[in-house]
């Protein structure tokens, strides 16, 4: 009895027609963004005539449902042409899951159909300026005053923040975590631009601050209290799937650059390919890859099939792929030497978007306590699955 990982046909022709789209419209322009920091609009109005703006989103809603392996090849191939780019279909992604999930019914009949289609681009705010992985920590407000909530605080490094149309805000309200929607239109909140970033440098960061923000009572997602352990939760779950899918992108664009240049530079009157070190960088990274993309299935089989194990194997996925994608970044660089660290060449930018990867999302460190904690549980309960 042998086992087999396969995609199905559907699956097939959905990695090919992503590969095709970031062949076409993204890769020709990804350094360009990287340079300017800018995405352009057309750019973002072409993922969405794609419907991949609604990938995780149910068709009754507009979506395009993908199921989760089709959804992680769509992150590993946006991946690979401009993680900025992808960065921005993670946090919009992550905020119509929230809804879906944990939004009320009238929540989703209006949100859900406009997320799906980009006529509004959704961002998730929860990291503050002196808040980041201890996420319970955070400092916002929110006070219930009549049928409203008031929000005030600080939030900080959000992704595609300047041109969100509507934020998923966490705050503490009487000692509870909510999540709130707050339009960008919402009196007393301002938004100021971030720039000059290592990596990600076209994912248009922004900072948030909220002072006596009002916003209707109905705007709360889900249960007061329900803000941290379940709508974060689940969000940011699928934001480490996101970014895991996402770092086996970039270890490709690595490996496919790499192989392009050692198979045409020469030195010492002998190619590049020639030589064994390079030889060995070239082959970790392909075992590498390899074993990234096998943790990514995982991950995606055990969602689909609705096993909580899910969780636990996304961690492990993000965390391994992430680092993996560093290594490989990094060998890059090193296999085209002074050329890498050139901005004629994308193998830099690679570099710099990768060592974002190890922060975003959970960073490395957390998912190695998280990873480890999980692993006590399994070990001493003779699961060595």
């Amino acid at each position: 009895m042998t086992m087999k990982i396969e995609l199905t046909p559907q699956q097939k022709d959905a990695q090919t027609a992503f590969r095709e789209f970031v062949n076409d419209e993204i890769i020709p322009y990804a350094d360009w963004c990287d340079r300017e920091e800018h995405t352009p609009p057309n750019l973002i109005q072409k993922l969405a005539e794609k419907e991949y703006l609604g990938a995780l989103i149910p068709t009754e809603f507009g979506g395009s449902n993908l199921d989760p392996i089709a959804y992680g090849l769509l992150n590993e191939e946006i991946g690979r042409g401009c993680s900025s780019l992808r960065s921005l279909l993670t946090v919009h992604s992550m905020v119509a899951r929230a809804v879906l999930k944990w939004g009320s019914r009238s929540q989703k009949e209006y949100w859900l159909p406009k997320l799906a289609t980009g006529e509004v681009i959704a961002a998730f705010a929860l990291s503050e300026p002196h808040v980041g992985s201890d996420a319970k920590s955070i400092e916002t407000t929110a006070k219930l005053a009549d049928n409203s909530y008031v929000l005030n605080g600080q939030k900080k490094w959000i992704t595609y923040g300047q041109i969100a149309d509507v934020f998923l805000v966490f705050a503490v309200c009487e000692g509870q975590y909510c999540a709130f929607l707050v339009e960008k239109d919402r009196p007393g909140l301002a938004i100021k631009s971030i720039s000059v970033m290592v990596g990600v440098k076209a994912s248009m960061l922004a900072e948030l601050h909220l002072d006596d923000c009002v916003i209707p009572s109905d705007n709360l997602v889900g249960k007061p209290g329900f803000g941290f352990a379940y709508v974060a939760s689940s969000a940011l779950d699928w934001g480490r799937y996101s970014v895991a899918w996402g770092c086996v992108g970039i270890a490709r664009a690595c490996l496919e650059a790499s192989l392009k240049y050692t198979d045409a530079r020469q030195q010492f009157n002998v190619y590049l390919k020639e030589h064994q070190l390079i030889r060995q960088m070239i082959s970790e990274a392909i075992a590498n890859i390899k074993a990234a993309r096998l943790l990514c299935y995982q991950a995606g089989y055990l969602k689909q099939v609705g096993d909580p194990k899910s969780i636990q194997e996304t961690s492990i996925a993000k965390y391994f792929a992430s680092v993996i994608a560093n290594k490989v970044a990094s060998d890059a660089v090193q296999i085209h030497g002074g050329n890498g660290c050139s901005s004629e060449y994308s193998v830099q930018r690679y570099w710099r978007d990768a060592k974002i990867m190890e922060i975003i999302e959970g960073s490395t460190q957390i998912q190695q306590i998280t990873i480890a904690d999980y692993g006590y549980q399994e070990f001493l309960n003779n699961d060595h699955r």
